[in-house]
Formats: structure tokens, C-alpha cells, sequence
């Protein structure tokens, strides 16, 4: 059996944890917490991000439609911060993620959104779309941890993290969940609008497995410790899937627990980019599976990829 307390317990009772967040609030008079580095004070105007210095607040609950090992039977915490700091023309939640309609909340109010979520009986804390909300994260979660939390973190980001931001989460997160978007700085330039994207992810990603190593599981098949990569497969190899899947092979590890993801569909701006205008054929979809396969990638969401490919 697989067991570890939530490591960022072992912080809080050394009052690192509140040193941390000290150190991230004051990282927010000259932004550099996400990979755009927009050097905004974010005390007194918005980021990038359009962001200030609390989080703007989506939605949370149980949710039963993650990866396996998150979902469970309880369902992962999801908390869905507003904002991001990504513009993806095809984004699939852009009314949240490309918006200003959520209203901010301080540390308080997060800090009990996460306590919440522990008493509804869900197996982790998922906070999804967190890169930009760093600094208001980290204060909630010493509110939250005083208070009794005591489920796995799981930073559930667009992959756009600074190496500023990730030394804050160090020993703070227990279950990194990037995706892995594009192979191409062009491609991301184009369809994210931002900069050196493959360089920022991969370095990110690498820091990421660094400090919790490849996903470790318990008996019961849940989600502890270490690294979950997503992948969206593009519509004509805009994403640049096989040299990704190369990259997590050869430089990160080939027991990445990796979601390969087939459900892309136009949404949001989608429609101005020609090849976006239709969804994942199979034969692309398969194609991307068999480069997993080819790279050496076993642990794929969903089972094994040889009922897939033969």
C-alpha cells in the first residue's frame, strides 16, 4: 500500500508554509508567477491575466469525470478558478476562463471552499486553471490546513508555470497535473497567444516531476503522490503530439502516467483557424496512440494501449 499525508503538512508544522505565502504575496508587486513574467503589481492593477491580487472564484464541487486515480468513487474537489492565463482560441470553458464574471474572494473564502469539499468526502483538492492564483492559493491553504485539511493537493494547470511559482509549490502540491499543449512556439503564439510556450511547459514540467517523481498510486487505486500529463490531441498534428510524447519518454520518464486526450471540438474561436473547424479524425487519434506506444509509454489513462492499437 501506497500511503503518504499531504505533503504539505509537513510545511505547515514547520510555519514554512506561511513563509511561503509571505514570499508569494510579495512576489505579486512585480508578477512573475506564470510564464508570461508580465511584472504587473498585482496590489494595485491587473496582470496579464486580468487578475489582481485575490482569486475570482467558478465554481467548485465533487467531480466524477477526471482521470481514474482522481475521480475515485467520491469524486476529486474540483475548485475552477476565473481567468487564465492562456487565450486559447479553442477553449472549451473560455465563459470562465476568458472572462471577468466571476467575482473575487478573499483567502477565506477559498480556505472554506476547500474545507467544504474535504467534508463532502472528495479525495483531493484539484485546483484547476491556479497558475495566475498562486499567491492567494497558498494564503488560503494555511487558513485551510489551521483549520484541519488534510487532502492531496492536485495543481491541475495549462502548463505555463514559472520556475518562481513551482519553488513556492515545492513540497506544497502533491499530484502536478500540466498539460502538455504544443511542440511548436508558432503554434502557441498562434492558437494561445503567448510566448516561448514548449520551452516554459517542458522546463515545468521537468521541475514538476522533479519534485514528485512518476504518479504513485494506493491500493485503492487513488491518486498520492507524483506527475499526470495531458495532451490534447489537435486536428492535423497542430499540437505536435509525437515529438511531445518523445519529450516525456526520453527526458522526463517512461512511466509518465499520461492522458492522451481525443475529445477536441470547435469551441469558442475555433472556427477562425481552418484547421480547427472539425473535430479529431480516428486515424489522427490513432496515430497518436501508436507514437505513445512506439516512445514507450505504457501508463495511458483509460488501460492498456495495445486494445487500442493491436
Amino acid at each position: 500500500m501506497v500511503f503518504r499525508e499531504p505533503a504539505y503538512l509537513r510545511l505547515h508544522a514547520a510555519s514554512e508554509l506561511t513563509r511561503r505565502a509571505d514570499r508569494a504575496r510579495a512576489r505579486l508587486a512585480s508578477c512573475d508567477l506564470c510564464g508570461r513574467r508580465c511584472r504587473v503589481d498585482r496590489h494595485v492593477q491587473r496582470g496579464v491575466c486580468g487578475i489582481g491580487g485575490q482569486a475570482r472564484l467558478a465554481s467548485w464541487g465533487p467531480h466524477h469525470g477526471e482521470e481514474a486515480p482522481l475521480s475515485g468513487w467520491r469524486g476529486s474537489g474540483t475548485v475552477f478558478f476565473g481567468s487564465c492565463n492562456l487565450r486559447c482560441v479553442y477553449c472549451q470553458n473560455y465563459s470562465i476562463s476568458q472572462t471577468l464574471a466571476d467575482e473575487e474572494v478573499p483567502p477565506e473564502y477559498l480556505a472554506e471552499v476547500m474545507l467544504d469539499l474535504q467534508r463532502r468526502g472528495c479525495h483531493n483538492i484539484n485546483l484547476v486553471s491556479p497558475s495566475h492564483v498562486v499567491a492567494p492559493i497558498l494564503e488560503a491553504l494555511v487558513l485551510a490546513t489551521k483549520a484541519g485539511l488534510r487532502l492531496p493537493l492536485v495543481y491541475n494547470t495549462g502548463g505555463y508555470d514559472s520556475p518562481e511559482a513551482l519553488a513556492l509549490l515545492d513540497g506544497v502540491i502533491d499530484i502536478y497535473m500540466p498539460d502538455m499543449k504544443y511542440a511548436s512556439t508558432a503554434v502557441a503564439r498562434r492558437l494561445s497567444k503567448v510566448l516561448d510556450y514548449p520551452t516554459v511547459n517542458r522546463a515545468a514540467v521537468r521541475e514538476m516531476h522533479r519534485q514528485v517523481g512518476d504518479l504513485a498510486l494506493d491500493e485503492d487505486g487513488l491518486a498520492v503522490r507524483g506527475l499526470l500529463v495531458r495532451h490534447l490531441v489537435l486536428p492535423q498534428g497542430l499540437a505536435g503530439t509525437r515529438d511531445i510524447l518523445r519529450f516525456l519518454a526520453q527526458e522526463i520518464s517512461k512511466d509518465t502516467y499520461l492522458n492522451l486526450m481525443d475529445q477536441y471540438h470547435p469551441a469558442h474561436r475555433a472556427w477562425d483557424e481552418p484547421a480547427l473547424r472539425r473535430r479529431v479524425l480516428p486515424e489522427e487519434y490513432r496515430d497518436a496512440l501508436e507514437a505513445a506506444w512506439a516512445a514507450g509509454l505504457r501508463r495511458l489513462d483509460g488501460g492498456d494501449l495495445r486494445r487500442w492499437i493491436g
